[in-house]
């Protein structure tokens, strides 16, 4: 798996989640499949319940491989307040060609939540703004076409 960037928030939300996953949704979901198969009180809608659990059961034992395969290969990144270039753990400020402003967190990719403000560096706008410096125009060639931004301040 390729090395995955995180900031020490990102890596200490993604601990969390797997903590949380290991224990308490893990019993949560075994004890669901428990009283699914018991019978309980739901009668014709046992097979389905059954089903269900399962399935949540697979869920979850799938979000924890994923997200130990994620931490298996990780390289923490500090968030970058003076920068000349824009590069991973920098915030920068662009503005559209239409005049609107947006200001962006460059992340990793698992990281990555645009309406939080946070893009993945190797999400289209995010790899066009690396290496770039304030007062560049940079192209961005996204799915919908090339757009250009404006990078107005980084940090």
């Amino acid at each position: 798996m390729a090395t995955t960037y995180l900031t020490q928030e990102g890596y200490e939300k993604l601990k969390n989640e797997i903590a949380f996953m290991k224990t308490e949704k893990r019993q949560e979901v075994a004890e669901r499949l428990r009283e699914a198969l018991d019978g309980g009180p739901l009668g014709v809608d046992a097979d389905g319940e059954v089903e269900a659990a399962r399935n949540a059961s697979a869920f979850v034992e799938g979000r924890i491989h994923y997200l130990q395969g994620v931490l298996s290969d990780v390289e923490i990144v500090e968030t970058v307040s003076e920068a000349d270039v824009v590069q991973i753990g920098t915030r920068v400020t662009i503005e559209d060609e239409e005049g609107n402003v947006e200001t962006y967190t460059i992340v990793g990719k698992v990281e990555a939540d645009p309406l939080e403000g946070r893009i993945s560096n190797v999400s289209p706008c995010g790899s066009a703004l690396l290496g770039h410096s304030e007062g560049d125009k940079v192209d961005v060639l996204a799915p919908g076409g090339v757009f250009s931004v404006k990078i107005l301040e980084i940090g």
